[in-house]
């Protein structure tokens, strides 16, 4: 079991509470890693502004760094008007890539590792923009599902396929960071545990272990780099999604 790459993803129960009003709602270790992701974040954001100065400090600046990244990441998908979304935009951002970071240490729990919270992060998304695309536009904006320029034959087709298109998003946007981070962290978990049992094996096993234990290294550096990609790519397709709310025809 220790060397169990699948252990690390298994949900487990802190506080039962269980049958209420026929639901499970216990307090799992996901729950409380999600609870220190919006903790950790929070403080972070506090701490790096509490003490604003007018030349920034390398706190400041790097909470500063992250406020401008998003802010160009949304305006550059969305435009000026797509500011109105920062707030969500920043939040989410800042969620994934802080738990994806948690979920480097030893013995933590990845939350973004399970399909169940990033498919709640796209649901979030995605009802985001039919609510504020319907808000806005009314009907128009199911001309969201009818490129301009189609011919009319051809637009039953086109329909079909923009509906799947759509329904997909929320899919698509969170089996990617789900895929990515489980299977990450199971093949860093396989060499870690190819080290562990090579060492048992005396000199020969020790010098047979160097190898995967370079991989483990190695894998832990692209790890995080993924962490921080995976946070990225969820944010801009999140920006590009949100710019089809604010202008449905294009």
């Amino acid at each position: 079991m220790a060397n169990d790459p699948i252990s690390q993803f298994q949900i487990s129960k802190i506080i039962p509470i269980e049958n209420v009003g026929g639901l499970d709602l216990s307090f799992t270790n996901s729950s409380l890693f999600m609870v220190a992701t919006v903790a950790v974040t929070s403080l972070f954001l506090y701490l790096t502004t509490a003490n604003r100065g007018l030349v920034p400090g390398r706190l400041q600046s790097l909470s500063e760094m992250s406020y401008e990244f998003v802010a160009s990441m949304l305006r550059d998908a969305a435009g000026t008007q797509g500011m109105r979304f920062f707030p969500l935009v920043f939040s989410l951002f800042m969620f994934v890539l802080i738990a994806n970071l948690i979920g480097m240490f030893p013995y933590f729990f990845t939350v973004t590792s399970s399909i169940i919270v990033t498919f709640a992060l796209a649901i979030l998304v995605i009802g985001t923009v039919v609510f504020y695309g319907f808000m806005k536009h009314g009907l128009k904006f199911l001309g969201l599902f009818v490129p301009e320029g189609v011919p009319g034959i051809l637009v039953p087709l086109v329909v079909a396929i923009e509906v799947i298109s759509f329904l997909s998003r929320p899919i698509s946007l969170s089996v990617r960071l789900f895929a990515n981070m489980l299977a990450g962290h199971i093949t860093l978990k396989v060499f870690a545990g190819f080290v562990v049992s090579l060492s048992t094996f005396g000199v020969l096993g020790i010098g047979g272990a160097i190898l995967p234990l370079l991989m483990a290294v190695a894998l832990t550096g692209l790890e995080f780099l993924v962490a921080f990609l995976q946070a990225y790519v969820f944010a801009v397709l999140t920006c590009m999604y949100l710019n089809d709310a604010l202008h449905p025809s294009h």
